[in-house]
């Protein structure tokens, strides 16, 4: 009994003592010494001011703990706020602080805001903060649980141009250590760009970390985001999983791991859903259960299904193979249709972060019923090797179908947005073959508007080879594009190939931005009659020369972009023909024509034609109407100028030609034009391209071959004159 009164009166002493003590420190607790010492301190440490604009107050019972109001904290060096909080509190243990051990009882904040900056050259505006100090042994801490309510973190990309903010964040966990096990439950609302995110984020389940052993992870984790990112409109995200763990940045261990979304993209409804029932990456050993992954979409012109199968894995983390991955599409666009299949061995290292497909091999379905073939399959071989963390990727594939052999490759120098090069080589591409038939004759159909908006967010570079080329029946060989896209517009120079005899050079460039298209081409030494049959179906013109364009126009459809060209053209033609009329016969048939004073109008015949030994012509084009006034064409017996309109929007002309009959001695019989020497003959050649006009206006020509005719008696008699005076002169 005397032990137990002697040790009541030590506890009654002992607790007598702390309880003075706690008078003592609460009565000459300075609390302004501390805001300044506080701040004094971070100052000095990290450059950074902190300002404790509330009051700091202390209390012991039943726990000591530190309680303040508003304050700010500056960023590294500057007086702009980095972060803030409108109240904090934090308690510790007593019992443990009698042992030399600190032990936070919990943290609870409210208001707290905070900013995180990448800076363009790759700094965070928190590296200060993170740097280790060699001389100071690493943080231990136990923290029983963190109360978060009302908090605001933003994050800012300066070199990637993101934005993201988590809004009522509101944060609850259990014990937080240097390693710790416990729940936690998370709420916030996110807002950001590039892309557009506006959602609701929901989190909890059991959280696992070691910091000394860089292992983090989970169990009974259940993530949800519902709102819409980007162009995904209603989105819900769910990632489930009964553990998930990381460990060493290089090792994974996953169970019962299940991920799904859905949601609208465009006017089309999007299913997508992951399985991984059980993975395991170790340093030295890797293995698991087939993963499979599913992505559905729905709409009223698409519609995708594709599969994809994961299995037979071997090896450790850094080296993992999978030995089989398949592909299975399906998928529908207006109405075509595409069914594949891929297969290969897949290679990947977590630490590295690259992804290899050594030899995939597969095929291709593709089906149109406007297709002359109607089908066609598409075997496909090559490789494949990604860097996911340097954002780069070589593709090589080849391929065959119908007649053509394809080789490619592609080289990815960025993912996002993504940036690519490529070389295409083909050794023949009949592309007409692959096109729907054209309309009947007297068949109209609605005339389909120019999409070129796959240009925009493009960005590629490559060249393309095409060994033998057909396009809209034009025929090509040796056919050679360097092509650039980018900031929606696609610019294709050079543009080299041989065709008809002769030789192409030229340019050409698409502007999506404003439906715009410009060309420029030089055509030498060309066979113009099959290269005009093949390209526009007219049989009008005969030799061989050289052509140059350099036009631009803008529209939404074929028809306004006929009607909107602009620009310039010439054409220089040497020993060919002007197709429908003879003119040669035609004056000496019209002979009696021309004494009647009446013109003679003449349909085209495609039999008939005018030969020339040369003939050239320059065009100024505005508004879909190539002006000429040069027109100058020579032959045995005759010259050709003219002037006129060629209207391309509306596929006809009115052009007034004027034919010098030069030469009454030989040539398409020449010997029968000679009522018409010396004169002038106008031609007016009009009407719709398929159905030209030649009206031969003799109209007027009578009353001038008269007066050319007087002209020359008087030029005779004058000539007579002359000799006799010059006689009579040489007489004397």
């Amino acid at each position: 009994m005397k032990a137990l009164k002697i040790a009541a009166f030590v506890l009654g002493g002992i607790a007598a003592l702390l309880a003075a003590l706690a008078a003592f420190l609460l009565a000459t607790f300075d609390a302004n010494k501390w805001k300044g010492e506080i701040a004094q301190l971070v100052q000095e440490k990290k450059g950074r001011s902190l300002k404790i604009e509330g009051d700091l107050s202390l209390s012991l019972f039943p726990s000591v703990g530190l309680q303040l109001g508003k304050a700010t904290l500056s960023e590294h060096q500057s007086e702009q706020t980095f972060a803030s909080v409108d109240s904090a509190r934090v308690s510790v243990r007593l019992l443990p602080l009698l042992s030399k051990q600190a032990v936070v009882d919990t943290v609870e904040l409210g208001g707290v805001k905070a900013r995180l900056v990448r800076f363009k050259d790759g700094r965070l505006n928190i590296d200060d903060l993170l740097a280790k100090d060699d001389k100071e042994p690493p943080a231990r801490f136990d923290i029983a649980g963190v109360r978060l309510a009302g908090g605001e973190l933003s994050w800012r990309d300066e070199k990637a141009g993101q934005e993201l903010t988590l809004s009522g964040l509101d944060l609850t966990t259990g014990r937080l250590a240097n390693a710790a096990t416990d729940k936690f439950d998370l709420s916030a609302k996110l807002a950001g760009s590039k892309p557009r995110l506006a959602a609701a984020l929901k989190a909890g389940g059991e959280y696992r970390y070691d910091l000394d052993k860089k292992s983090f992870g989970g169990a009974r984790l259940d993530v949800r985001l519902a709102g819409d990112v980007g162009d995904l409109k209603a989105l819900e995200l769910a990632l489930t999983a009964a553990a998930l763990q990381l460990a060493g940045g290089n090792e994974l261990a996953v169970e019962q791991l299940l991920l799904t979304a859905k949601g609208k993209e465009g006017g089309d409804a999007f299913e997508a859903r992951l399985e991984a029932p059980k993975l395991s990456l170790a340093a030295d050993k890797a293995s698991g259960a087939a993963i499979n992954a599913a992505i559905r979409l729905s709409g009223a012109q698409r519609a995708v299904d594709a599969k994809i199968a994961l299995s037979g894995f071997e090896g450790k983390s850094q080296s993992l193979q999978a030995g089989k991955l398949a592909l299975d599409l399906d998928a529908r666009q207006g109405e075509t249709t595409v069914k594949g299949k891929l297969a290969s061995a897949l290679s990947a290292n977590l630490e590295k972060q690259t992804v290899e497909l050594p030899a995939f091999s597969g095929e291709l379905d593709v089906a149109n019923p406007q297709m002359p073939m109607k089908s066609l399959r598409l075997p496909l071989a090559g490789g494949l090797r990604a860097d996911i963390d340097g954002q780069t990727a070589a593709v090589h594939a080849s391929t065959q179908f119908d007649e053509s052999k394809i080789s490619a490759k592609v080289n990815v120098s960025r993912f996002a947005p993504l940036v690519l090069h490529f070389d295409l080589d083909l050794d023949r591409l009949n592309v007409d073959k692959y096109l729907p038939p054209k309309a009947a004759a007297g068949e109209k159909t609605p005339e389909q508007p120019l999409d070129f908006s796959a240009l925009k967010g493009l960005n590629a570079s490559g060249t393309v080879k095409i060994g033998q080329l057909q396009v809209s029946n034009v025929k090509a060989s040796n056919v050679r594009l360097e092509v650039k896209a980018a900031n929606g517009k696609l610019e294709v120079a050079p543009l080299t190939a041989n065709l008809y005899d002769g030789s192409l050079a030229g340019a050409l460039s698409i502007n999506a931005n404003n439906n715009q298209v410009a060309l420029k081409q030089n055509l030498a030494n060309v066979n113009i009659n099959p290269l005009m049959k093949d390209a526009l179906d007219k049989d009008v013109l005969e030799g061989r020369g050289n052509v140059a364009l350099d036009v631009a126009t803008t529209g939404t459809t074929v028809t306004a972009m006929k009607k909107g060209l602009g620009g310039a053209a010439s054409l220089n033609l040497k020993d060919g023909a002007i197709k429908g009329i003879n003119l040669a016969k035609t004056f000496r048939e019209t002979k009696a024509v021309f004494t009647t004073r009446k013109d003679a109008v003449q349909q085209a015949k495609q039999t008939e034609k005018t030969d020339f030994s040369e003939l050239s012509a320059t065009f100024r084009i505005a508004k879909g109407v190539a002006r000429n006034d040069d027109l100058s064409m020579k032959s045995p017996f005759i010259r050709l100028g003219g002037a006129g309109d060629i209207d391309i929007g509306e596929d006809r002309m009115d052009y007034l030609a004027r034919a010098s009959v030069v030469n009454t001695t030989g040539g398409q019989g020449g010997k029968e034009l000679d009522h018409l020497k010396g004169l002038t003959v106008p031609v007016r050649v009009s009407g719709p391209f398929d159905k030209l006009a030649y009206n031969i206006e003799f109209g007027g020509l009578v009353a001038e071959a008269a007066k050319a005719r007087v002209e020359e008696k008087v030029k005779e008699k004058v000539q007579e004159k002359s000799k006799d005076v010059f006689k009579g002169l040489f007489k004397r």
